[in-house]
């Protein structure tokens, strides 16, 4: 039960997080590149990792949590 709630957090806020991180990035960089396509592809890497790093977080929390 725990695994799930933690797990369906971590996605939400992977969400919102994944997507300041877009905006944030995409604003930065485009200021110092010309080409716009560059700077989409490194702002939606951005995105992804922070993505990954939020659901592994809620993974591994709900693992740790649900054993206990």
């Amino acid at each position: 039960m725990i695994f799930t709630f933690l797990v369906i957090m971590g996605f939400a806020f992977g969400l919102v997080a994944s997507l300041m991180a877009f905006l944030i990035t995409y604003g930065e960089y485009s200021r110092h590149f010309m080409a716009k396509k560059k700077v989409l592809k490194i702002s939606i890497e951005t995105a992804s990792i922070i993505f990954a790093v939020f659901l592994a977080i809620a993974f591994v929390a709900g693992f740790i949590l649900s054993r206990s």
